[in-house]
Parts: C-alpha cells; structure tokens; sequence
C-alpha cells in the first residue's frame, strides 16, 4: 500500500475543509509547494492534490500553484478537482506531466468522456474520485448528491476498464473519526477495483489497519496537518514492497 499525503488548494493555499464544507476551512499552508517538498522528504511516493475552487466551478483556478508543485518535487503525484474535458486532461497529463488526473463529477455525469479518456491514456492515468453522501454519488465539489448508489456506480466502472478509484465517505473527511472501514470492505467484496482509502485517518493505526486490509493506498490529510500522524514514521513501518505504486 501507498501512503499518499493530501494537499487541497483553495485560492493558492494548502487548506483542509470540514466534511466538505467550503465555509469551515483551515489554511495550513500559503507555500504549497514548500509543503509538497516536505512530503517527498519525508518519503512520500506520491502526492495527492486537489483543486478546491476548481472542483466547485469546473475549471483549473489553481493552475499556477499545481504548476508549481510540479516544479518543485520528483515524485509522482495526481491531480483532481475541476477536470470535466479532454483539454483539461491533456494539459494536466501532457504539458504539466501530473502523473494521473482524478475524474469525479464527468466520470458519472458523462461516461462517454470517461470512456474515451481510458482509451487514449489507460486505466493508469485516468482515476475516478468517487464520493460518497448517505451511499450515493456526490459531484461538484460534494455540493450535489445523486441518486446514483455507489456500489452500482462501481460497477459501471469497473465494466469500463477503470482499475484505480479514491473513494471518500464524505461524512468523515476532515473529522479525524477513523475511515468507514465497511465501505471499502464492501467495494473489495464485490469488485475487482483497486481502492485509494480517503477521509477520516486520524492516526497510524487507520494507516496500518489499511494497509492490512490491502488498499493499494491511503490519502493522509488532515491528521498530518494537526500533529496526529508522523508521515515520516508511519511510512517506515509498511514494508518496502508496500511503499511502491
């Protein structure tokens, strides 16, 4: 498993949101990339990155900041928020060399999109956010809840061909409660898909009790941010192997 640190960008500062709420921020840090070359110092094999604002408007409002952060680390890292047309993807994968681009409100809104996106970069590049309110599918920047119910919504995704999904109870990010475990354990029950733990880590035991289960990897955010996970320490207790995308 692969322990992948979180930055959320709202107006070109790292914040964190309470279960979504773009009214109850924190800004931790108006450097991100400062902060993103922590992470890869601190052993960091991939980073997570999020554009708030263009989650919530559909467009790439944190361009210049995401450009920096690439610009700054070496590792690998993935971009979602805001990404809703093939112009997007390619600029993300294409000019600015993000590693893979996270699909969430176009992946269910229009699946043509997704399809095709698969198709001309793989199953490697193109993930899907999914985003869970009461069990069903949220979108625009968890603003809106559909009627989607998400194990069906995985299902269509995995006859697609998509092989990786971050999937966030949205009920828990941000409250540093501990993951709903049950949710994953559902989703590796009934697919094949390869599960990105997001929302809710409060301590290195979330972490390992991930890892345990083998999630192919575990979005850390808030519980960095307010002193209650030791990146550095918790990567080092997964086995090496684990460490690897």
């Amino acid at each position: 498993m692969i322990i992948i640190p979180a930055i959320d960008l709202k107006n070109g500062e790292a914040v964190r949101l309470y279960k979504g709420d773009y009214k109850q921020k924190t800004v931790y840090s108006r450097t991100p990339e400062t902060l993103a070359l922590q992470f890869q110092d601190m052993g960091a094999k991939y980073l997570h990155v999020v554009d708030l604002d263009g989650a919530k408007e559909g467009n790439t409002t944190n361009l210049q900041t995401i450009q920096k952060i690439r610009q700054t680390i070496t590792i690998p890292m993935e971009v979602g928020g805001g990404i809703r047309d093939e112009k997007t993807v390619s600029l993300y994968l294409d000019e600015i060399g993000v590693n893979r681009v996270i699909l969430g409100t176009a992946a269910i809104e229009n699946p043509d999109f997704l399809q095709a996106m698969l198709k001309r970069y793989g199953s490697e590049k193109i993930v899907v956010g999914v985003d869970i309110q009461n069990e069903y599918v949220a979108t625009s920047g968890w603003l809106v809840t559909t009627k989607v119910h998400y194990l069906d919504f995985l299902k269509t995704l995995e006859t697609m061909g998509v092989r990786y999904i971050i999937c966030t109870d949205i009920s828990k990010d941000g409250t540093l409660q501990g993951p709903t475990f049950s949710i994953y354990q559902k989703i590796q029950e009934t697919t094949s898909l390869q599960c990105i733990v997001s929302g809710g880590v409060k301590d290195q035991d979330d972490i390992l009790e991930a890892a345990k289960q083998g999630y192919h990897g575990c979005i850390v955010g808030k519980a960095y941010y307010e002193g209650k996970v030791d990146l550095k320490e918790v990567i080092g207790c997964l086995p090496k192997e684990s460490s690897l995308v």
